[in-house]
């Protein structure tokens, strides 16, 4: 990929570890793992977008017939093996990733089944680590639908594993949002054990706002390119709202996709917050503002695929916002438009150009500081990816 002299970071990538696919193999409602004549491989189905599909695939097989519109994605390699993983990383000039489970992580379990299953996902990804030391770190998954018990023994337990640097969390929480006062005490212990929260979407906006020609025409272009943004930017103003980050300072969180649209819609969500005379006579208002919060509390990753939305990423955070971003990636998700798998993928060097054209790096030319910060330099310090220990 040619990113220079600089280490490269991948900060946002992900795996599902064999015991994971199994669990979606097994069931019969999404998230689900299932088999289809015409698809060389198994079909991975998250999004309620994809039912509908799913049905009438599910009708066709059972009729003996090959269903004329296959669901989800398919479950390649990518997904699940730790050599292919490093392939990718050879192949795109990657030193360092911080790998995670992806969505919809555990939130589907019994409160039963939860601890037990991420204790599980969490020591394979600690043996992944270890394989690979130094090349290797991982956001941990928690079992949000256990108890607040198990919740916190599994927070005190990953923040022990040597390779694990924060958690991967989505914005539903223990089911009511993040703005949960339930959440509150994990929000402590995460803060307290200095575990940054990894805060991805998964779950979109209704399908009712899509209209009634997107399952015909539209594909997943709404629910990933405009769904997955403004559920992470629905989720953290809500946190924002409820007092979250004045309760909790030494919270840190790491946004997905450049944050959403947090960083453009800043400005309108201070202004709204400022008139909103409720606010003011109730007390609740926020201590800190909104630039507040993003220039202390909160980093962003680049995948915005541009230059453009990268900037005001960049100029939200405050005067040292470039030093809040940081590269990533999002394998295995958004594979290569062409069919070779194993080459580079469009999405990754989409990324990196948009780094070296947000912070003035000509084609070709040296990397400057900031590039050679976001690329790597930043996730390094940030998340103190040292290679101490590794023989």
């Amino acid at each position: 990929m040619g990113f220079g002299d600089g280490k490269v970071v991948d900060i946002h990538t992900h795996m599902y570890p064999p015991e994971y696919v199994k669990i979606l193999e097994s069931r019969t409602t999404i998230p689900l793992v299932r088999s289809f004549s015409g698809s060389s491989d198994p079909r991975l189905i998250l999004l309620d977008t994809e039912v509908p599909i799913l049905e009438e695939a599910e009708a066709a097989k059972s009729r003996g017939e090959v269903p004329t519109n296959i669901p989800g994605r398919p479950l390649t390699k990518h997904y699940s093996s730790l050599n292919q993983k490093m392939h990718f990383m050879e192949t795109h000039e990657i030193d360092i990733s911080v790998v995670s489970l992806a969505n919809p992580w555990l939130d589907f379990l019994t409160a039963e089944e939860a601890g037990p299953i991420a204790e599980s996902i969490n020591a394979d990804f600690s043996r992944m680590c270890e394989e690979k030391c130094g090349r290797l770190f991982f956001f941990a998954a928690l079992p949000l639908t256990a108890s607040q018990e198990v919740i916190l023994a599994s927070i005190a337990h990953v923040s022990n594993l040597p390779y694990c640097r924060g958690v991967i969390l989505g914005t539903s929480g223990l089911g009511k949002g993040l703005d949960d006062p339930d959440l509150l005490p994990i929000f402590h212990a995460l803060a307290d054990a200095r575990l940054m929260i990894f805060l991805h979407p998964h779950y979109g906006l209704p399908n009712e706002v899509w209209g009634p020609r997107a399952k015909e025409n539209y594909g997943h272009v709404l629910p990933l390119a405009l769904g997955f943004p403004m559920e992470t930017t629905i989720a953290v103003t809500r946190m924002y709202l409820a007092g979250v980050f004045d309760q909790v300072p030494q919270l840190n969180m790491l946004l997905a996709h450049s944050g959403g649209t947090l960083p453009f819609l800043a400005g309108r969500i201070e202004s709204c917050i400022l008139h909103d005379g409720h606010l003011h006579h109730a007390g609740t208002k926020p201590k800190k503002t909104i630039w507040e919060v993003l220039s202390s509390q909160i980093c962003l990753d680049a995948v915005v695929y541009s230059d453009v939305g990268l900037k005001a990423a960049v100029q939200a955070s405050g005067p040292e916002g470039h030093e809040r971003l940081m590269f990533g990636t999002d394998h295995p998700f958004f594979p290569p438009l062409g069919s070779d798998e194993e080459g580079e993928w469009e999405s990754v060097t989409w990324n990196g150009a948009a780094v070296r054209k947000a912070f003035g790096q000509k084609e070709g030319g040296e990397e400057n500081d900031k590039v050679r910060g976001v690329m790597g330099g930043n996730a390094v310090k940030v998340l103190n990816l040292r290679r101490d220990g590794c023989r």
